[in-house]
């Protein structure tokens, strides 16, 4: 489904069911992402007359979902939507259940003996498919995978071939960013974030000098952020290049930033940066050097490219090869014949994310969701499935930013609303139920009392942590994240489970 920035619709007012006035109405969210924690928050301050109790599972013994493990550690602006998310989870009025796998520790047939609404929020964390030859070569990867890995995910693996000097990333959204700015920036210089240990030691080991960011449309048209673009400069040591070929404008390219300020912004100042480029050029300078006795690395910003084959030598990634591409007056792109090869030792694609199926809830494989109306969840007759819903990624694909998924779950939680005199009755909706039948299968689930202490732990390793020695001098590290599942685990159930839940 698109993105919605129209508000969502208000629910008519029902009758509330008679069963709802003599217990709580019992919903269950799959997904402790923002999209999950969002649609928690909005059912529990929607107008109505009955009570209400949620539980919000995750398969990771942490919440947050896309904002612990999805985005670059060096995000400012992810500090101020952590706490955003924690408020929500900490106010006490939605239990969290971490470490639950759906589909092996808690199936479809126990969310509907406990709740009368399952919520599904599971988003999107693996790679869109990229079908071109040589994709399977050996230094090609997802970018998402990637992610995952300088993320600490907990079920990836803890190293990371980190042997190219010359990188190509596909892709113009904020992923292809993250991906190659984590890949170019020192990693000294990420040490005043969480960053792992592991993911500190494989970036330090790294011999890589340049950095290729490779986009099929112009400047005009890129998908990442003004803020994504500011932060490529404040990489130290790391030098901009662009290359004037690129820089495309159609019909459609100057309509869009003359009415779009945020389009205006981006090419304002990648077209800033090129005119700097050239006149340093001219006066036959280099960038600009900060003294840190650091070698210096470049990330190259290249429009206009389209892939179309890797090349590689005994199995293994040697270079890429693109069709140039030239605008066609609205802002889309065709092939001009003209291929350009790039040597290159590495390529991620970065071209986006696709959805998992879940079990025994029906799935489209075009496009990576479950089959919905308007977050309702059908199934394959196009039949609305009673009691399940959907938001997030997994309802409307991989497209908008974190904050778009308040109003899409607004959508769903309109609906799950006015569906209260269909929903199927749970048969047992008693909320000590839950852990009783996690702890009867051995599920060692984690809670919210629990993160608060791994949130501790993870700071305390922070603070014992040296001083580490950088250009600018020592610095204290703010957090180190914990990576190993079991760990995790341990750390969070040091706390009462019971009283962790908050029944």
């Amino acid at each position: 489904m698109t993105e919605k920035n129209t508000p969502a619709p208000v629910a008519t007012p029902v009758p509330t069911p008679a069963v709802f006035t003599s217990r709580p109405l019992r919903v269950a969210i799959i997904g402790a992402g923002p999209a999950g924690v969002y649609a928690a928050d909005i059912l529990t301050k929607a107008e109505r007359d009955f009570e209400l109790s949620i539980d919000l599972f995750d398969r990771y013994p942490a919440p947050y979902g896309l904002i612990r493990y999805g985005v670059a550690p060096d995000h400012p602006r992810i500090k101020g939507i952590v706490k955003a998310l924690h408020k929500v989870l900490d106010r006490g009025d939605i239990r969290f259940f971490g470490n639950v796998d759906y589909g092996t520790d808690l199936t479809i047939s126990e969310l509907r003996e406990h709740y009368d609404a399952a919520i599904f929020a599971t988003g999107a964390i693996n790679d869109a498919d990229l079908n071109i030859p040589g994709i399977e070569l050996d230094g090609s990867y997802g970018g998402a995978d990637f992610v995952s890995w300088y993320d600490g995910h907990p079920d990836v693996p803890r190293s990371w071939p980190l042997q190219a000097t010359e990188i190509a990333v596909l892709g113009n959204g904020n992923v292809a960013l993250d991906v190659a700015r984590v890949l170019s920036k020192h990693p000294e210089d990420l040490l005043v974030t969480e960053i792992p240990e592991n993911v500190y030691a494989g970036l330090a080991a790294s011999p890589v000098t340049d950095v290729h960011v490779f986009g099929r449309r112009g400047p005009a048209q890129v998908k990442f952020t003004p803020l994504e673009l500011r932060e490529l400069s404040h990489s130290q040591d790391v030098d901009i290049v662009l290359y004037p070929e690129d820089f495309e404008f159609d019909a459609a390219s100057d309509t869009a930033i003359k009415t779009n300020n945020q389009v205006k912004t981006m090419v304002g100042t990648l077209t800033n940066w090129l005119i700097e480029q050239e006149e340093r050029e001219e006066r036959g300078e280099a960038a600009a050097t900060t003294g840190s006795g650091r070698p210096r690395r470049r990330l190259h910003l290249h429009f206009l490219h389209s892939p179309v084959e890797i090349t590689g030598i005994d199995g293994k990634v040697s270079g890429i090869r693109f069709e140039r591409q030239e605008l066609d007056g609205t802002g889309n792109v065709r092939g001009t014949g003209e291929l350009v090869d790039h040597p290159v030792q590495a390529v991620y694609r970065a071209i986006g994310y696709f959805g998992s199926a879940l079990p025994e809830i029906e799935y489209d494989g075009r496009t990576g969701t479950v089959p919905n109306l308007e977050g309702k969840v059908l199934d394959a007759a196009g039949t609305q499935v009673p009691g399940l819903y959907a938001t997030g990624w997994i309802k409307r694909g991989p497209v908008g930013l974190i904050g778009h998924t308040k109003s899409d779950a607004a959508e769903t939680i309109a609906h799950l609303l006015a569906d209260l005199n269909q929903l199927p009755v749970a048969a047992n909706p008693a909320p000590e139920a839950v852990p009783a039948l996690l702890a009867a299968k051995d599920v060692a689930y984690t809670s919210w009392d629990g993160w608060l202490a791994l949130d501790a732990h993870e700071q305390g390793l922070g603070a014992a942590a040296a001083p580490a020695p950088t250009p600018a001098g020592p610095v204290v590290r703010e957090r180190i994240k914990v990576v190993d599942r079991e760990e995790m685990v341990a750390v969070s159930r040091t706390v009462d489970q019971t009283a962790g839940a908050r029944a």
